[in-house]
């Protein structure tokens, strides 16, 4: 029997999926602490290989985590803030609900 899931389980494990990488969170926080978008190459940034790079960034935008547009001859990413909101409130929300039924499983 297939059970369908809500709109926000949809997304939040879509965001987790995208997130569930160390070098995507470095990207992430890489991103996020820039003033403005950033022009350039981030394998430049980061240590991670440029081809390696390049998946992990089709990964966080597909997501719609990250925004990207082709700037000849370099690409400008930035935070997507309005998914980044939305990731907050329903990562906030999900950790927020969950409680330990039994004393002894959460020590």
């Amino acid at each position: 029997m297939d059970k369908d899931y809500s709109e926000g389980q949809e997304k939040i494990a879509r965001f987790a999926k995208a997130m569930g990488h160390p070098a995507r969170i470095a990207i992430l926080q890489f991103l996020a602490s820039q003033e403005s978008c950033f022009f350039g190459d981030i394998h430049e940034e980061l240590p991670i290989a440029k081809a390696t790079v390049s998946q992990h960034l089709k990964e966080l935008k597909e997501a719609g985590l990250i925004q990207g547009e082709i700037e000849t001859p370099k690409v400008r990413y930035c935070i997507n803030r309005e998914n980044w909101r939305l990731a907050k409130k329903l990562f906030g929300d999900f950790f927020d609900k969950l409680s330990c039924k039994k004393e002894e499983c959460c020590g």
